[in-house]
Protein backbone atom coordinates (compact mmCIF):
# COMPACT_ATOMS: atom_id res chain seq x y z
CA UNK A 1 0.00 0.00 0.00
CA UNK A 2 1.37 3.42 -0.98
CA UNK A 3 1.38 5.94 1.87
CA UNK A 4 -0.55 9.14 1.28
CA UNK A 5 1.49 12.26 0.62
CA UNK A 6 1.46 14.53 3.70
CA UNK A 7 -0.64 17.66 3.39
CA UNK A 8 1.43 19.42 6.08
CA UNK A 9 5.10 18.88 6.87
CA UNK A 10 6.95 20.53 9.75
CA UNK A 11 10.70 19.98 9.65
CA UNK A 12 13.29 20.95 12.28
CA UNK A 13 11.26 23.96 13.41
CA UNK A 14 12.93 26.32 15.90
CA UNK A 15 11.36 29.38 17.52
CA UNK A 16 12.28 31.92 20.19
CA UNK A 17 10.49 34.33 22.49
CA UNK A 18 13.14 37.00 22.72
CA UNK A 19 16.27 35.21 23.90
CA UNK A 20 14.31 32.19 25.13
CA UNK A 21 14.67 29.20 22.80
CA UNK A 22 11.22 27.57 22.91
CA UNK A 23 11.06 25.13 19.98
CA UNK A 24 14.09 22.89 19.51
CA UNK A 25 13.68 21.22 16.13
CA UNK A 26 10.02 20.17 16.00
CA UNK A 27 9.33 17.74 13.16
CA UNK A 28 6.11 15.94 12.26
CA UNK A 29 3.74 15.53 9.35
CA UNK A 30 0.00 15.43 8.83
CA UNK A 31 -1.60 13.26 6.17
CA UNK A 32 -4.99 13.81 4.54
CA UNK A 33 -7.98 13.04 6.76
CA UNK A 34 -5.87 12.88 9.94
CA UNK A 35 -6.34 14.41 13.35
CA UNK A 36 -2.87 14.69 14.87
CA UNK A 37 -3.01 15.34 18.59
CA UNK A 38 -0.15 17.34 20.14
CA UNK A 39 -0.02 16.44 23.82
CA UNK A 40 2.39 17.23 26.63
CA UNK A 41 2.80 19.20 29.80
CA UNK A 42 2.20 22.93 30.00
CA UNK A 43 5.27 24.70 28.65
CA UNK A 44 6.27 21.83 26.37
CA UNK A 45 5.86 23.98 23.24
CA UNK A 46 2.52 22.75 21.89
CA UNK A 47 0.80 26.11 21.48
CA UNK A 48 4.00 27.74 20.24
CA UNK A 49 4.22 25.07 17.55
CA UNK A 50 0.79 26.05 16.23
CA UNK A 51 1.68 29.75 16.35
CA UNK A 52 4.96 29.12 14.53
CA UNK A 53 3.17 27.16 11.79
CA UNK A 54 0.69 30.03 11.47
CA UNK A 55 3.41 32.70 11.42
CA UNK A 56 2.24 34.35 14.63
CA UNK A 57 5.60 33.45 16.16
CA UNK A 58 8.19 33.80 13.37
CA UNK A 59 10.25 30.58 13.14
CA UNK A 60 13.97 31.06 13.73
CA UNK A 61 14.72 28.19 11.35
CA UNK A 62 13.13 25.10 9.87
CA UNK A 63 10.46 24.41 7.27
CA UNK A 64 6.67 24.41 7.11
CA UNK A 65 5.31 22.91 3.88
CA UNK A 66 1.66 22.81 2.81
CA UNK A 67 1.36 20.28 -0.02
CA UNK A 68 4.98 20.99 -0.90
CA UNK A 69 4.61 24.78 -0.77
CA UNK A 70 7.02 26.46 1.67
CA UNK A 71 5.28 28.75 4.16
CA UNK A 72 7.79 29.35 6.98
CA UNK A 73 8.50 33.06 7.26
CA UNK A 74 5.29 34.11 5.51
CA UNK A 75 2.84 36.49 7.15
CA UNK A 76 -0.18 34.97 8.92
CA UNK A 77 -2.68 36.25 6.35
CA UNK A 78 -0.62 34.69 3.55
CA UNK A 79 -0.56 31.37 5.39
CA UNK A 80 -4.33 31.58 5.92
CA UNK A 81 -4.90 32.25 2.24
CA UNK A 82 -2.68 29.29 1.36
CA UNK A 83 -5.01 26.95 3.24
CA UNK A 84 -4.18 26.80 6.97
CA UNK A 85 -6.68 28.06 9.55
CA UNK A 86 -6.10 28.63 13.25
CA UNK A 87 -8.46 28.41 16.22
CA UNK A 88 -6.66 30.16 19.12
CA UNK A 89 -7.10 29.19 22.73
CA UNK A 90 -8.23 32.77 23.47
CA UNK A 91 -11.02 32.46 20.82
CA UNK A 92 -10.64 36.11 19.76
CA UNK A 93 -14.10 36.73 18.36
CA UNK A 94 -15.03 40.19 17.07
CA UNK A 95 -17.02 41.22 20.13
CA UNK A 96 -18.83 44.16 18.51
CA UNK A 97 -20.02 42.12 15.53
CA UNK A 98 -22.92 39.67 15.47
CA UNK A 99 -22.53 35.93 15.04
CA UNK A 100 -23.48 36.26 11.35
CA UNK A 101 -20.97 39.07 10.84
CA UNK A 102 -18.22 37.09 12.55
CA UNK A 103 -18.88 34.17 10.24
CA UNK A 104 -18.74 36.37 7.16
CA UNK A 105 -15.38 37.74 8.31
CA UNK A 106 -13.94 34.24 7.98
CA UNK A 107 -15.15 33.49 4.46
CA UNK A 108 -12.72 33.11 1.60
CA UNK A 109 -12.82 31.09 -1.65
CA UNK A 110 -11.82 27.45 -1.40
CA UNK A 111 -8.51 26.45 -2.92
CA UNK A 112 -8.63 23.77 -5.60
CA UNK A 113 -9.29 20.40 -3.96
CA UNK A 114 -10.10 21.81 -0.53
CA UNK A 115 -13.48 21.05 1.11
CA UNK A 116 -15.92 23.94 0.91
CA UNK A 117 -18.12 24.98 3.82
CA UNK A 118 -21.25 27.11 4.23
CA UNK A 119 -22.85 28.92 7.19
CA UNK A 120 -25.76 26.46 7.00
CA UNK A 121 -23.34 23.61 7.71
CA UNK A 122 -21.98 25.52 10.68
CA UNK A 123 -25.47 25.86 12.10
CA UNK A 124 -25.96 22.11 11.64
CA UNK A 125 -22.90 21.53 13.84
CA UNK A 126 -23.95 24.07 16.44
CA UNK A 127 -27.70 24.89 16.35
CA UNK A 128 -27.22 27.29 19.26
CA UNK A 129 -25.29 29.63 16.96
CA UNK A 130 -28.26 29.77 14.59
CA UNK A 131 -30.48 30.79 17.48
CA UNK A 132 -28.05 33.59 18.34
CA UNK A 133 -27.02 34.62 14.84
CA UNK A 134 -28.06 38.24 15.39
CA UNK A 135 -26.44 38.48 18.85
CA UNK A 136 -23.19 40.38 19.41
CA UNK A 137 -20.34 37.91 19.86
CA UNK A 138 -19.22 39.69 23.02
CA UNK A 139 -22.49 38.62 24.67
CA UNK A 140 -21.97 34.92 23.98
CA UNK A 141 -20.91 32.40 26.60
CA UNK A 142 -17.42 30.93 26.46
CA UNK A 143 -18.74 27.76 24.87
CA UNK A 144 -20.68 29.69 22.25
CA UNK A 145 -17.59 31.75 21.43
CA UNK A 146 -15.59 28.57 20.97
CA UNK A 147 -18.21 27.23 18.56
CA UNK A 148 -18.14 30.52 16.67
CA UNK A 149 -14.36 30.57 16.37
CA UNK A 150 -14.24 27.03 14.98
CA UNK A 151 -16.96 27.86 12.46
CA UNK A 152 -15.37 31.15 11.41
CA UNK A 153 -12.10 29.30 10.75
CA UNK A 154 -13.82 26.56 8.75
CA UNK A 155 -15.51 29.12 6.49
CA UNK A 156 -12.01 30.01 5.25
CA UNK A 157 -12.16 26.58 3.57
CA UNK A 158 -8.77 25.39 4.85
CA UNK A 159 -6.88 22.24 4.01
CA UNK A 160 -5.48 22.11 7.55
CA UNK A 161 -7.10 23.37 10.76
CA UNK A 162 -4.94 24.14 13.81
CA UNK A 163 -6.95 24.04 17.05
CA UNK A 164 -5.54 25.11 20.41
CA UNK A 165 -7.24 23.83 23.60
CA UNK A 166 -10.81 23.85 22.24
CA UNK A 167 -12.45 22.32 25.33
CA UNK A 168 -10.75 24.40 28.03
CA UNK A 169 -13.31 25.57 30.58
CA UNK A 170 -16.34 24.25 28.68
CA UNK A 171 -19.32 22.36 30.06
CA UNK A 172 -19.39 18.61 29.26
CA UNK A 173 -22.27 19.03 26.80
CA UNK A 174 -20.32 21.63 24.81
CA UNK A 175 -17.15 19.51 25.00
CA UNK A 176 -19.04 16.63 23.39
CA UNK A 177 -20.39 18.86 20.60
CA UNK A 178 -16.93 20.29 19.86
CA UNK A 179 -15.37 16.80 19.84
CA UNK A 180 -18.03 15.49 17.46
CA UNK A 181 -17.46 18.49 15.19
CA UNK A 182 -13.70 17.89 15.02
CA UNK A 183 -14.19 14.24 14.14
CA UNK A 184 -16.66 15.08 11.38
CA UNK A 185 -14.38 17.80 9.99
CA UNK A 186 -11.54 15.35 9.39
CA UNK A 187 -13.89 12.76 7.89
CA UNK A 188 -14.95 15.40 5.35
CA UNK A 189 -11.39 16.02 4.26
CA UNK A 190 -9.85 18.68 6.50
CA UNK A 191 -6.69 17.60 8.31
CA UNK A 192 -6.51 18.76 11.93
CA UNK A 193 -3.67 19.48 14.34
CA UNK A 194 -5.14 19.49 17.84
CA UNK A 195 -3.59 20.74 21.07
CA UNK A 196 -5.67 19.32 23.91
CA UNK A 197 -4.79 19.15 27.60
CA UNK A 198 -7.49 16.61 28.45
CA UNK A 199 -5.87 13.29 27.53
CA UNK A 200 -9.15 11.37 27.35
CA UNK A 201 -10.48 13.77 24.71
CA UNK A 202 -7.23 13.80 22.74
CA UNK A 203 -7.18 10.01 22.69
CA UNK A 204 -10.78 9.81 21.51
CA UNK A 205 -10.54 12.44 18.78
CA UNK A 206 -7.02 11.90 17.38
CA UNK A 207 -6.07 9.37 14.73
CA UNK A 208 -2.36 9.79 15.57
CA UNK A 209 -0.57 11.47 18.46
CA UNK A 210 2.68 13.36 18.98
CA UNK A 211 4.01 13.75 22.51
CA UNK A 212 5.92 16.98 23.09
CA UNK A 213 8.52 17.67 25.75
CA UNK A 214 11.09 20.42 26.15
CA UNK A 215 10.24 21.98 22.80
CA UNK A 216 10.48 18.87 20.62
CA UNK A 217 8.53 15.77 19.62
CA UNK A 218 9.63 12.93 21.89
CA UNK A 219 7.29 10.18 20.69
CA UNK A 220 4.71 9.51 17.98
CA UNK A 221 2.17 6.74 17.80
CA UNK A 222 -1.41 5.57 17.57
CA UNK A 223 -3.67 6.68 20.42
CA UNK A 224 -3.84 3.15 21.81
CA UNK A 225 -0.06 2.82 21.87
CA UNK A 226 0.35 6.15 23.67
CA UNK A 227 -2.41 5.39 26.19
CA UNK A 228 -0.85 2.01 27.00
CA UNK A 229 2.63 3.38 27.66
CA UNK A 230 2.50 4.22 31.36
CA UNK A 231 6.19 5.15 31.58
CA UNK A 232 5.81 7.61 28.70
CA UNK A 233 2.74 9.21 30.23
CA UNK A 234 4.39 9.53 33.63
CA UNK A 235 7.53 11.11 32.19
CA UNK A 236 6.06 13.56 29.71
CA UNK A 237 2.45 14.14 30.76
CA UNK A 238 2.54 13.71 34.55
CA UNK A 239 -0.46 11.40 34.31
Amino acid sequence: MIAETPVLQVEDLHAHYGKSHVLHGVSFEVRPHEVVGLIGRNGSGRSTTLKAIMGLVPPTSGRVMLQGRPLAGRRPYEIARAGIAYVPEEREVFVNLTVDENLRMGEQPAAEGAPSWTPAQMFDYFPRLKERRNTLAGSLSGGEQQMLTICRSLLGNPRVLLIDEPTEGLAPRIVAAVSDCIQDIHRRGVSVVLVEQKLTIALRVSTRMCVMGQGRIVREGAPGDIAGNEALLAEWLAV
